[in-house]
């Protein structure tokens, strides 16, 4: 006669380990970033990557065409949201100069979580 004891200990034994498995803490799904609040008209900026931390907004009338609008002193942005209807450039230099690093985003509504550099200054073209 054959006995199955063995068989039984190892799956109580897997049982009992799913069960303590299940009652740990799984970690988050990681899913895209959750877009940040910014309205039709405005360029957003925020000092954190994700759309997180302090936000700035821009609009069109409050911003010369063409000119290099640099941020405030101190800081800067690492994540963008272009809804002007118009390109913008980011900038890593605070004076827009080409020597650093420069983006031009769409105006039609592009979503940036995290720029491949800390933006100091950026600029509206026309259409």
């Amino acid at each position: 006669m054959r006995t199955t004891v063995p068989m039984l200990r190892t799956t109580v034994l897997a049982a009992g380990a799913l069960a303590v498995t299940a009652l740990l803490p799984q970690p988050a799904e990681a899913g895209p970033p959750r877009l940040g609040t910014c309205s039709a008209g405005e360029l957003c900026l925020w000092a954190k990557p994700d759309f997180k931390g302090a936000r700035q907004t821009h609009e069109l009338s409050g911003t010369d065409i063409e000119s290099c609008v640099p941020l405030p002193p101190g800081t800067d942005a690492q994540a963008v949201a272009n809804r002007t209807g118009r390109p913008v450039t980011t900038y890593q230099s605070p004076e827009c100069a080409e020597t650093g690093e420069f983006e031009t985003y769409p105006g039609g509504g592009t979503w940036v979580p995290q720029s491949p550099y800390r933006v100091r200054a950026f600029k509206v073209w026309e259409n």
